[in-house]
């Protein structure tokens, strides 16, 4: 198991533009301290805001030793908890989503109101102060209709993000929405490794004919600080969008950990299905037309997301071992879409569905291979392969800088 020293050494030991050591996508102490210096401490894509659609609805994660409930108030306010009764530990919530006017632990039914207030405690000593015995809070933001939760004591600043992604998302009308489908799957690998196969659309033509009847794969459409200003293609798409009220062009974080991007789909297709039409006979909030192609926005280190004009797909990912990744995927339709009529659920999710086990595959024989004592570091494509430089290059300047002597004494 890798110390912080022998995690700096290989870091810093690193071959540019190449893939990481063997240790870093399996090591035990290396899935330790990056849960530590980077779950525990950035801001994570936990829930679209309208999987809570009323005051009482609730919602669970696991993010590495933490349990979390999100709730929403009566107040209207969406909030989030440590799920972790204050008496002896029980968990409140043990289902992924539910709704209850109070948070009643079902250990000894302590009680507390959605603001996470201590409200009702049985048969306990003179002196007992319920004011003392809150539910622990997380930090909680919204942001347009999506939902960041942070572990951190004192988290990054967010406002920067907020700034610019609200303004792009706000013509998906996501608080408008709802979740028309949820899937769930653990993939057999890294986190890094579900990220990075992310990242690239190298491996798309061989591995999913689904998605490419609409998405290019062609990389200087997705690169990572926008397409080649030359491209007519582009630009005119670009300018259509935003004499429409639709944010289009790429932009970043200074150190690329987030970006937002509106590109078109191929061949004017108007949403990912087989057929290449829209799935969903309404569009999203205030999308102008239906060729509006894909807005794309990633957060590392756990979201990546397609807003559509019928529909919208959010993705967020959990680690759950040195070699085990969480991954749910939840498609959203407007609020009055009636399924049956605006549109039909498997349609709807079929390029995606496919999309996810097929890149499942890809992510268990990645690692799997990894795990060779044959196995060595090879070279990205610089052409192909520049988001996951780039995302390798964020992590490993990250943990550089957060595993260092001076900021590990600091904290």
């Amino acid at each position: 198991m890798l110390s912080q020293s022998d995690m700096l050494a290989r870091l810093g030991a690193r071959r540019p533009n190449y893939a990481l050591d063997q240790a870093l996508y399996c090591d035990p102490g290396v899935y330790a301290h990056d849960l530590q210096h980077i779950f525990y401490r950035e801001w994570l894509f936990a829930i679209p805001a309208c999987e809570l659609p009323k005051p009482g609805a609730f919602a669970t994660l696991q993010i590495g030793a933490y349990p979390v409930v999100i709730t929403r108030g009566n107040d209207g306010m969406i909030r989030a908890f440590h799920n972790v009764c204050r008496h002896r530990g029980q968990r409140l919530c043990a289902k992924p989503t539910g709704s209850s006017p109070k948070l009643v632990c079902p250990y000894h039914q302590w009680t507390y109101d959605l603001d996470g207030k201590l409200l009702y405690a049985r048969d306990m000593q003179e002196g007992f102060d319920p004011a003392e015995h809150g539910l622990k809070k997380v930090h909680c933001v919204d942001l347009g209709g999506m939902v960041f939760v942070c572990l951190a004591e004192v988290p990054p600043p967010i406002a920067d993000l907020a700034k610019v992604m609200m303004p792009y998302l706000a013509p998906s009308g996501l608080k408008n929405a709802k979740v028309a489908h949820s899937s769930t799957i653990v993939e057999k690998g890294n986190w890094k490794l579900v990220i990075e196969n992310n990242r690239e659309c190298y491996h798309c033509g061989g591995s999913h004919p689904s998605l490419c009847r609409t998405y290019s794969d062609n990389p200087r459409m997705t690169a990572m600080e926008g397409p080649d200003s030359a491209s007519p293609d582009i630009l005119a798409h670009w300018k259509r969008c935003e004499a429409a009220g639709l944010p289009s062009r790429f932009v970043n974080h200074p150190r690329m950990q987030w970006r937002l991007a509106r590109i078109p789909l191929l061949n004017n297709a108007e949403s990912y299905t087989m057929s290449t039409k829209a799935a969903v006979a309404r569009r999203m909030g205030t999308m102008p037309f239906s060729d509006a192609g894909s807005l794309l926005f990633f957060h590392y280190p756990n979201t990546w997301n397609h807003f559509l004009p019928d529909h919208a797909i959010v993705f967020r990912i959990l680690p759950i071992s040195p070699t085990e990744t969480e991954v749910t995927t939840k498609w959203l339709v407007p609020e009055d879409a009636v399924e049956g009529v605006d549109y039909d659920l498997q349609n709807l999710t079929e390029v995606w569905m496919n999309t996810n086990d097929e890149d499942r595959q890809v992510v268990e024989e990645n690692q799997a291979g990894i795990l060779s004592p044959a196995y060595e570091p090879g070279p990205y494509s610089t052409i192909q392969e520049e988001g996951v430089i780039q995302f390798v290059d964020w992590y490993c300047g990250t943990m550089t800088e957060r595993l260092s002597p001076a900021s590990v004494a600091a904290e």
